[in-house]
């Protein structure tokens, strides 16, 4: 979830608006990356980290080292490379906590907080020292980017290691990531190393933290945490010693080493984050999905009795969640997903998801459901999360909805609906910027939700009237198939649409997400067996349409967008093409008309409605 998500189930409407370190223990069932192009000239950046960390969880602070080996697969020649440090941008003065003191509508959960923390109270990550193969190298700390300039420049095709020293310190819980929340969660640890940042055809990614969010480099984890013995750890990857562990992990008999702190050992393969919480009150329950992986919940056992019973129930729905994201979008294809109490809304990470865990059933499912959707659209279609961000929230919203309504029997249609209406106050506000936009630079945080999680799921409800319902099903498997593993843009999605459906589809792409150019359609005149429609808004759609005859029977028209190039499968009464360029349409009915409907199904996002029927 990010910054802004609200469950449509409970949505309040937004209209007025140690062990081995062998990869072997655990084989996963996920395809290993092997740069294999979704076109011939794809291409992407891999990782393989290499951390052990040592956390004092009585000041929050932790020492860190990392190996980092860098493959560079571009056809560039690299002179420099960027580091994320996120946990400083939780320093009072930082380009978050000023954009949160000077935007019209800060999120209420930041405000000025960050402007108020302490010295003991802030995040930070000091770079103590850095080689690139064996040399030191110098660098500059600048907010939240740490700006390498290297010893040797990396050829195309060449593996470099990079070697980090580091200290850190956890910041006050603030948004996603931190410590002592309002749950009582002692940490929730998410962007809490130094991030390699991405570099791809496009350039570097080194954009600061400021609200929105990220965008990382495929590969390999491998990571030792040492951190008190009582404290219960859930989050990315496999557990690679965990009859040492115990806590719910054990294969066999638990045989703890002795001392103060128990040493972690994960390994996660080919992902793009790694992320982890930990709690001494953390209870720990499992379920396995049929043909599937082993889901496992971490939840605080002081919580009172009913929210309790809320996360026994959650269980058997995330296994129907689970199944459901399978059979619709893609196999999920790792041994583990970790449903974890973080404190905060929620946030979806490699392999898990942290959430907030003491609201209502339908609150804590309609979270789940959301994050767990981001795995596909978050974690394995890694969209860049500043410029993409629509595909992956708008699509995890419809996906989530989608889910929900056939699990808990509630109804598609009125949620859905729901969303147009915010979409539709949203377009006549006069606040809409496109979605093109960098997700950090909205003039409202409201803008940005609403292009993110609203317009975003409109685009692909209505991609379903604009291709067929079928066609769209047939869309978002193939761009699973096409894309996961990789990183696809706005223009890869379209043109899986287009080949699945045999349509051009670039005038849809254009209109919806790089102009707040809106759709208003209207019935203008019916005169005997003439119906003349006009075009009033700028966005060209195909119409669907309902012509009642004064007789009493009905007949279903379909007028293709000329420039579609073709039509989408339907048994309606097909029409002449509707040239955009012409505001006006003259249909000929085959006898006299009583009355017409657009859209009866009111799948079209067409800002007037009240014209559509006459």
């Amino acid at each position: 979830m990010k910054q802004f998500f609200i469950s449509i189930l409970s949505l309040s409407l937004l209209a007025s608006c140690g062990g081995s370190k062998e990869y072997a223990t655990i084989t996963p069932t996920v395809p290993v990356i092997q740069n294999t192009p979704a076109t011939s000239t794809y291409w992407q950046q891999h990782v393989d980290y290499t951390m052990d960390i040592d956390m004092d969880v009585n000041n929050y602070q932790y020492k860190g080292k990392q190996t980092l080996v860098y493959t560079n697969n571009s056809p560039d020649v690299l002179n420099k490379v960027f580091y994320h440090l996120y946990f400083n941008a939780f320093q009072p003065g930082s380009e978050m906590d000023v954009r949160s003191r000077t935007i019209a509508d800060p999120d209420g959960r930041v405000k000025d907080r960050i402007s108020k923390l302490g010295p003991d109270e802030i995040g930070y990550i000091k770079v103590n020292s850095l080689k690139q193969n064996g040399s030191a190298l110098t660098y500059d700390t600048v907010g939240t980017v740490l700006e390498v300039n290297l010893d040797k420049p990396i050829q195309p095709g060449e593996s470099v290691t990079f070697d980090m020293v580091y200290d850190a310190q956890v910041p006050v819980q603030i948004r996603r990531t931190g410590r002592n929340n309002n749950e009582g969660v002692a940490l929730s640890m998410s962007q809490w190393y130094p991030k390699l940042a991405e570099y791809d055809y496009e350039g570097w990614h080194t954009d600061p933290y400021i609200g929105r969010e990220f965008h990382g480099v495929w590969g390999n984890f491998d990571v030792t945490l040492h951190i008190d013995k009582n404290y219960v750890v859930g989050g990315t990857g496999y557990l690679q010693n965990p009859n040492e562990i115990g806590y719910g992990y054990e294969t066999s008999t638990v045989n703890r080493p002795t001392g103060d702190k128990l040493t972690w050992h994960f390994v996660a393969p080919n992902v793009h984050d790694f992320t982890w919480a930990a709690d001494p009150e953390y209870n720990h329950d499992t379920m396995q999905v049929p043909n599937g992986p082993l889901l496992h919940f971490l939840y605080k056992k002081t919580m009172a009795k009913d929210k309790l019973d809320n996360w026994k129930k959650l269980q058997k729905k995330a296994v129907e969640l689970m199944q459901f994201y399978s059979a619709n979008v893609g196999q999920y294809p790792y041994k583990q997903y970790s449903v974890i109490q973080g404190g905060d809304g929620g946030m979806e990470y490699a392999m898990c998801t942290l959430i907030l865990g003491e609201g209502t059933f339908d609150g804590l499912f309609g979270v789940t459901a959301h994050e767990m959707a981001h795995t596909w659209f978050q974690f394995l279609l890694a969209t860049n999360e500043l410029t993409n961000y629509w595909m992956d929230e708008g699509f995890t919203e419809y996906f989530g909805e989608l889910a929900g309504s056939q699990i808990l029997n509630t109804s598609f249609e009125e949620a859905t609906q729901r969303v147009y209406k915010v979409y539709f106050s949203y377009a006549k506000s006069g606040t809409e910027q496109p979605q093109t936009t960098h997700a950090d630079r909205f003039n409202f945080n409201r803008s940005s939700s609403i292009a993110a999680y609203y317009k975003g799921y409109v685009f692909l409800n209505q991609l379903a009237y604009v291709i067929g319902e079928e066609n769209q099903k047939e869309t978002i498997k193939q761009y699973f198939k096409d894309w996961s593993f990789k990183h696809p843009t706005r223009t890869d999605f379209i043109r899986v649409a287009e080949k699945v459906s045999g349509l051009e589809l670039d005038w849809y792409l254009n209109d919806w997400t790089r102009t707040t150019n809106t759709i208003d359609y209207g019935v203008k005149v019916i005169n005997g067996d003439n119906v003349i429609l006009e075009r009033i808004g700028l966005m060209p759609m195909p119409i669907d349409l309902t012509v009642t005859y004064t007789d009493g029977t009905t007949e279903d028209f379909y007028i293709p967008l000329q420039m579609m190039r073709g039509e989408k499968p339907t048994s309606a009464t097909i029409a002449a093409d509707w040239a955009w360029a012409y505001p006006v349409y003259t249909l000929k009915a085959n006898k006299a008309v009583k009355s017409v409907q657009i859209d009866p199904k009111n799948m079209m996002a067409d800002i007037n409605r009240e014209n559509n029927k006459m």
